[in-house]
């Protein structure tokens, strides 16, 4: 029976992809992926060309299924996401999970990941921390949001800039000690890539006063 390889590609920059994650690309005769478009640029980058499937959030279970029907039928398949490691915060844990419950082997070819990257840069304790994935737009944030002002570990979570205004404002108003340290990380790898730090009070009148752009990823020291 083949093999399900989860490969992290870049989250920004080209050249963080391994040379385990190209060779593994090279190898497979399907490679899986969120938006064939943005795929296309990195396997164009290096020359690979290869058969390439979409797989998403809205994906159904028959697509699902049809991928598994191709590992039981010998053929290697590569999960990629748009950016980052597979599984973490987009939906590639569903296909590895039905893989698995198939008996199929499911390797990692470990590498760039956003949340790691903001952790390896923030400066605060990270033995221990939460990671959130992407906030709730409505129901629930407010509680997550709670919940990130009691925390006594590191917090971390992805926004986007359509939200982080929002998700910073609604931190102010939590977060009773002045003293607690923000610190947001836009555009991580890169050409605009920016890690500010800061009281919350700082990061946000920071952010407040310029043009929103990027995806972000928000890390909070504990209480």
């Amino acid at each position: 029976m083949a093999i399900l390889y989860v490969v992290a590609t870049p989250i920004g920059n080209l050249e963080d992809i391994t040379l385990r994650a190209l060779e593994t690309l090279k190898s497979v005769d399907l490679i899986v992926c969120e938006d064939t478009r943005v795929t296309k640029r990195l396997l164009d980058r290096y020359q690979i060309n290869k058969p390439v499937l979409s797989y998403h959030q809205h994906s159904d279970l028959i697509k699902i299924q049809h991928i598994v029907d191709q590992l039981k039928n010998e053929k290697n398949v590569a999960l990629v996401s748009d950016a980052g490691t597979p599984g973490i915060s987009d939906p590639g844990n569903q296909l590895v999970a039905a893989a698995a419950q198939a008996e199929i082997k499911v390797v990692p070819i470990p590498g760039p990941s956003a949340v790691v990257s903001a952790l390896s840069v923030a400066g605060v304790p990270t033995d221990n921390f939460i990671f959130y994935g992407f906030l709730p737009h409505k129901k629930g944030r407010q509680t997550i949001i709670g919940q990130i002002a009691e925390n006594k570990m590191t917090s971390v979570f992805y926004e986007s800039p359509h939200r982080i205004l929002k998700a910073l404002e609604q931190l102010k108003d939590v977060i009773s000690d002045p003293g607690r340290q923000i610190i947001v990380c836009r555009e991580l790898t890169k050409i605009y890539e920016e890690v500010v730090r800061g009281t919350i009070d700082e990061v946000f009148e920071y952010f407040n006063l310029k043009p929103i752009k990027g995806e972000f990823v928000v890390v909070v020291s504990g209480r």
